[in-house]
């Protein structure tokens, strides 16, 4: 049971959002979540840095699928036209990745921790960050960058936060293709 087991990160988080669900964030241990997946306390270490990190655990690879998209969008893209890759891209690789139940109780368990709404916070602003810098690489100057880069996090926010509601049935990139049209007609 101490070795690597090839699904221990999928188990360990699966195991730490069923018994943040039960018992609350603050009432479940690293131990509990090592037992309730069928590893050690040792082998949870190997993978996360601690049981917050479980809730944030693909927080680097999301950020690279958006910074990507704008990476490798055409050089004489527009501003918008980035900003929407980058939401299409992104959007779609975290449906695709998920269904909504998943982020659904996590957002919930989050949003009941005020240390764990920081920290989801700080993911949001490191993806704001990342994608300015790769803006500005791209061409544009910082200002319009850093709105821009605003501007996708908003709508990702704003789109996350009406698909994982009880009862949503559009899907993610859907939604934010509504979302980012709202955006459009406001400078009508």
């Amino acid at each position: 049971m101490g070795r690597w087991e090839p699904g221990a990160p999928d188990r360990l988080q699966q195991a730490a959002i069923e018994l943040f669900a039960e018992r609350g964030f603050d009432a479940t241990t690293v131990a509990d979540i090592a037992d309730r997946a069928g590893v050690t306390e040792r082998t949870f270490f190997r993978h996360y840095a601690d049981k917050r990190e479980v809730l944030f655990a693909g927080e680097a690879e999301l950020q690279s699928v958006f910074v990507d998209a704008v990476v490798h969008a055409p050089a004489r893209a527009s501003v918008i036209e980035l900003v929407s890759t980058a939401l299409e891209t992104g959007c779609r690789a975290l449906q695709d990745a998920r269904d909504p139940e998943f982020p659904r109780i996590r957002n919930a368990i989050i949003a009941a921790n005020q240390a764990l709404q920081e920290r989801e916070l700080l993911k949001m602003s490191h993806l704001a960050g990342a994608l300015t810098d790769a803006l500005v690489a791209h061409g544009l100057d910082d200002l319009p960058a850093r709105l821009a880069a605003e501007l996708v996090v908003s709508v990702f926010i704003t789109s996350f936060g009406s698909w994982i509601e009880v009862g949503e049935t559009r899907d993610l990139v859907t939604i934010q293709r509504e979302t980012l049209e709202v955006f459009r007609t406001l400078s009508r």
